[in-house]
């Protein structure tokens, strides 16, 4: 046991969960930040990041995912559709509907947003020390664990 981990203040589930959660936000807003340079904005991203984690699925469920409300999610479809990122095919029980899928290119726009995220981190990562890391790891294990509870 490190001498960081002897000294540290025991702190009551009320308090560390804003404290946990601002971390959280805030890490996640910067790895967000941290993308490759182009004209996709972050709610296209995350509308086609939902497609690729959920699978195809109606403009209502999408905007449902997203939250956002449905002629809001039409545009975000309509300007990622433009860029061959997502695909439209009929619904195979109702004709008034249409299914939305992501696209090779979708996939591989995702990917490359995927690497640059993981870049940013890693090298963030790499200015940390050994035990610093090595706590880093154990809280990802419990965040994982947290988030499937």
């Amino acid at each position: 046991m490190t001498e960081r981990t002897v000294t540290a203040e025991r702190v009551p589930p009320a308090q560390l969960a804003p404290q946990l959660r601002d971390a959280i936000t805030r890490l996640n807003r910067r790895v967000r930040q941290a993308r490759p340079v182009g004209d996709l904005t972050v709610t296209q991203v995350s509308a086609l990041t939902s497609l690729r984690l959920a699978g195809a699925m109606t403009p209502r469920e999408l905007a449902d995912v997203e939250r956002v409300q449905p002629p809001t999610m039409t545009k975000i479809v309509g300007k990622l559709e433009e860029r061959g990122l997502v695909l439209r095919t009929p619904h195979p029980t109702d004709g008034r509907q249409v299914i939305l899928a992501a696209t090779e290119g979708g996939q591989a726009v995702l990917d490359q947003f995927e690497r640059a995220r993981d870049e940013w981190l890693a090298h963030r990562l790499a200015a940390l020390d050994e035990d610093e890391r090595e706590t880093l790891q154990r809280a990802a294990q419990i965040l994982q664990q947290l988030a499937r509870a």
